[in-house]
């Protein structure tokens, strides 16, 4: 895989947990131990993506 495919795929993965993040926020009986971590997935990913964009 390149390393533009690798960074596509990356943003796809951060959309998704955003959609699951905002999902389970509208949820009432969500789970905050389980939003907080779809959260930190996605802090993680976001930061793989800006060290790969950027060198």
């Amino acid at each position: 895989m390149n390393l533009s495919s690798h960074l596509q795929e990356l943003r796809r993965k951060h959309q998704a947990l955003s959609e699951q993040v905002e999902e389970a926020q509208r949820t009432p009986a969500a789970d905050g131990l389980q939003i907080a971590e779809l959260k930190k997935q996605k802090l993680r990913i976001k930061e793989q993506i800006e060290r790969l964009s950027h060198g």
